[in-house]
């Protein structure tokens, strides 16, 4: 039966498994939730199901003299919420309603009246779990917070609209980006997050070291059980003289083989005790240093400085020349000391290579792959950049749109600085021919 199984296929051997292998009756059933954006989607075509949603009060409110309430209720599926109304004999309505209650509800979905807002909303009939907040403590208002603000609320600031619509518009490009190289060949290459290598030159990097807590480590050992002292070494040493002899004064008197096996590991012992006390006799505080007086790296965790990636460049141009069109999509790092909109010390970078190809190809790459993009933010995205347009950015829609529709113009280096040294504009860097264009160049 047992090779059976093995041959079957996956599927098979799955149903099998489920057969032979009932659910524990101790654990709990699984919760079976309903994602609001599919609620919201189907809109009154799933009215009369009953389901289980779980979520966020963003508001709440009692009506009907506290006969009932209605929550909005999001579960960061979509920027939606649902309407859900629990009535007091259900549960107690005041634990409810204040913003920042997470709540997992059951009920059935019904059509709201002609003259509501929502297509659907929620009527509850048990509530399966309550996370209740202190209203008063609680520091997400109703009402519109700034980024800034958010700043001192880390833990909380998916909640909010704007957070919750960057997270899924992120999620969406990534998926995206392993989309478009997948559908165009690539493979998907990971490389070290930690290296020894600076790909691009610039010397600023964050540098992984355990130095620092190995000093730290010796320097408490050291405080509570110091070094031992010339005299201890040499003490120890004189134990190893002194059992050694006894060894060899037993194997003179032709001792037992049990005599001399015991001595032997005394012995051995005193030896072990000798080196132990040696190293410990070599541990001073502080990092460990060189003659020259230069931390002496061998000691690090990867015996040789290292450092957080600036780049997955060229670890995966060495899988180009094997692979031919290949990618990395991971985080890297830099410690430039600029505090800008363009310098993170933390960021996500794609960076694909393409083997046998010219400076034409890899232009129609980046092309195709920036409008697959925009395609995909405009297909996939839509509610969340509605949200952009109407709070953030109101030319965002419309720039996607370009974009995704329009040629990209290709001109050369030396194209490029001649309209730039024919324009009537004066630039804070002079432009002429072989100079590194900047920021200001490439915008105009």
């Amino acid at each position: 039966m047992a090779d059976d199984a093995a041959s079957a296929p996956p599927t098979a051997q799955l149903a099998a498994a489920s057969i032979s292998s009932p659910p524990s009756s101790d654990l709990e059933p699984p919760t079976s939730r309903t994602r609001i954006r599919a609620i919201l989607d189907a809109g009154d075509a799933m009215a009369g199901e009953r389901v289980v949603v779980g979520g966020w009060v963003k508001t709440g409110r009692q009506q009907g003299k506290g006969e009932f309430a209605f929550l909005e209720v999001n579960d960061g599926s979509c920027q939606g919420n649902l309407q859900v109304m629990v009535e007091k004999d259900v549960h107690p309505l005041a634990s409810l309603t204040h913003t920042g209650t997470s709540v997992l509800v059951e009920g059935v979905l019904k059509k709201p009246p002609a003259e509501a807002k929502q297509r659907i909303e929620l009527k509850v009939e048990r509530v399966i779990e309550l996370g209740e907040v202190d209203a008063a403590a609680y520091p997400l208002p109703k009402t519109k917070i700034t980024l800034e603000t958010l700043r001192d609320f880390v833990h909380l600031r998916a909640r909010t609209n704007t957070i919750g619509a960057v997270a899924r518009i992120r999620h969406q490009l990534a998926y995206a980006t392993h989309s478009f190289f997948d559908e165009n060949g690539f493979l998907y290459i990971h490389t070290p997050i930690i290296t020894t290598s600076d790909c691009e030159g610039a010397g600023e990097m964050f540098q992984v070291t355990a130095l620092f807590s190995q000093a730290e480590k010796v320097e408490k050992e050291l405080k509570e059980n110091p070094a031992p002292s010339e005299a201890d070494v040499e003490a120890a040493k004189l134990v190893v003289k002194e059992k050694g002899d006894a060894v060899a004064q037993l194997k003179a008197a032709k001792a037992s083989k049990q005599e001399i096996t015991a001595a032997v590991s005394v012995l051995t012992k005193a030896k072990e005790n000798v080196l132990r006390v040696e190293e410990r006799s070599k541990l001073k505080p502080g990092l460990p240093l060189k003659g020259d007086g230069k931390i002496a790296f061998e000691n690090d965790f990867f015996k040789r400085q290292a450092f957080l990636t600036v780049s997955g460049q060229l670890q995966v141009e060495t899988y180009a020349c094997a692979l031919s069109n290949v990618y990395t999509f991971g985080p890297t790092f830099r410690a430039e000391n600029s505090h800008t909109s363009r310098h993170l010390a933390e960021f996500w970078m794609v960076e694909p290579e393409i083997a046998f190809a010219n400076l034409q190809d890899d232009m129609n790459c980046a092309e195709r792959y920036v409008q697959y993009l925009c395609k995909w933010l405009l297909k996939h995205c839509r509610e969340d950049m509605e949200f952009m347009v109407k709070h953030v950015d109101k030319t965002a829609i419309e720039r996607l749109e370009l974009v995704s529709s329009t040629p990209f113009e290709r001109i050369s280096y030396t194209k490029a600085v001649e309209i730039l040294e024919g324009v009537d504009k004066k630039f804070e860097n002079k432009v002429e021919w072989g100079i590194d264009l900047a920021s200001e160049h490439e915008r105009y």
